[in-house]
């Protein structure tokens, strides 16, 4: 008796990548504060309303190549704008009823539209101009220490470590930047003391939160504490005494690069700074590939997300948490140079005023991403800026209210309103080998 062979059933042809299902996450939040930010600005323009011109200014009297100058109805060129954002509105409801994410483009036009009119609505009327290149190069220049804060956040934060010590960081590298250049009479000198300084700041803070492995945000607002204390102490007892020989810097002066700095409007705003900003230009990328494109990158993320899996692999996660944390402290110590050796040519009490937590906010509002954290130092740098540009030309609006917001941006990033945040796994938490 023959046995019937019964054929083997082919196996099922794998699915083509063209046919892989994706799953994106819609969220409705974007066209919500989209219209919310509209509609109390449109209440604005209705309750507040301001006859005459606005002027921009987009060159000074010596750039080589010379826009003229811009005068318009204040309020015609804030309505204008208004009208972009209801449309921007529209469209980004369109795009989630579509069942699509909101472009970043849409999001930035929207932006551009409402900050242009709500400077055309703060300028009408004013006798002095916006210069738009004051606003960018300033905005750049305020943003010097955030940004070097920030970035100093985000690699600490990516190593698992809380840094919410940058505020003492950023106000010892002042301090000891103040003294080193002083004494030597070279900025550069004040630069290399305030990098040590930081690091020093970060030593002790991963003393205690990795070693002895003390609640790392306590230990934070405690170092911020005692920098305080100690800097305030030793400029009334010694700086103020001996301010001609220790506390009289000598500041770095502007370098403008051939060539760039004579492009219209943004030439002489990013391309006729100190050195210091130019270093920032080079920062940035430099951290970002060293995060994501070295093998001390990915280590450093490893023992940010999951100390466990990296210290099963072979990494050290105590060594490679005291390195990020000291590179970091450096990073963070030549942002405190920025105001002895580029600000102003002398220390003061508590100069760094709370840039430290701005900066901190950066990194959240930044999602621990150095290039998005550099925008959000920028986005609160301006907003500084703009406080100053909006006494000159006199505007209604308190100082108060811009001081507040990049503070009020932070709640709503923490609060989702412009996309989820989400710190490395192990951010914060010690490691215990087991």
């Amino acid at each position: 008796m023959t046995a019937l062979a019964t054929p083997a059933s082919a196996p099922a042809p794998a699915p083509s990548l063209d046919k892989v299902r994706r799953v994106s996450v819609i969220s409705h939040k974007a066209p919500i504060v989209f219209a919310v930010v509209t509609g109390l600005f449109l209440l604005l323009l209705v309750l507040g309303s301001r006859p005459g011109d606005v002027r921009f200014r987009f060159s000074s009297e010596d750039d080589l190549v010379r826009i003229p100058d811009v005068a318009v109805d204040g309020m015609t060129v804030a309505w204008v704008c208004v009208v972009f954002a209801v449309m921007a509105t529209v469209a980004a409801v369109a795009y989630v009823r579509a069942s699509r994410r909101v472009p970043a483009w849409l999001s930035m036009l929207f932006a551009v539209s409402l900050l242009v009119a709500f400077l055309s609505w703060a300028g009408a009327g004013s006798a002095r101009d916006f210069s738009v290149v004051r606003l960018i190069g300033g905005a750049v220049l305020l943003a010097v220490p955030l940004v070097l804060g920030a970035l100093g956040g985000v690699i600490g934060e990516r190593a698992g470590v809380v840094n919410i010590a940058i505020e003492g960081q950023l106000l010892a590298g002042a301090f000891s930047a103040a003294i080193a250049g002083s004494l030597t009479d070279s900025p550069v000198a004040g630069l290399f003391a305030a990098v040590l300084a930081g690091m020093l700041v970060a030593l002790v803070l991963g003393v205690f939160t990795i070693t002895y492995r003390v609640d790392q945000v306590i230990v934070g607002v405690v170092l911020n504490v005692l920098v305080v204390g100690l800097t305030s102490f030793f400029y009334s007892e010694v700086l103020v005494p001996n301010a001609d020989r220790l506390n009289e810097t000598t500041r770095f002066s502007n370098i403008a690069i051939p060539g760039l700095s004579s492009i219209p409007v943004i030439g002489p705003a990013l391309f006729n700074q100190s050195i210091l900003v130019y270093i920032v230009y080079l920062t940035i990328p430099t951290v970002w590939f060293a995060l994501y494109r070295t093998r001390w990158g990915l280590r450093v993320r490893a023992v940010g997300e999951h100390p466990q899996a990296a210290d099963t692999v072979g990494i050290k996660v105590a060594r490679t948490r005291y390195r990020a944390v000291l590179i970091a402290g450096g990073i963070v110590g030549m942002g405190g140079a920025f105001y002895t050796v580029v600000s102003v040519s002398s220390f003061g009490k508590e100069m760094t005023a709370g840039a430290g937590y701005i900066a901190l906010a950066a990194v959240i509002f930044g999602k621990w991403d150095p290039v998005r954290a550099t925008w959000a130092a920028l986005l609160f740098g301006f907003a500084s800026n703009l406080k100053d540009a909006l006494s000159l030309v006199g505007a209604p609006v308190p100082s108060q209210f811009m001081l507040m917001l990049p503070y009020v941006v932070t709640l709503l990033a923490v609060a989702g309103l412009v996309g989820r945040s989400r710190a490395p796994a192990a951010d914060g938490t010690p490691y215990i080998k087991e």
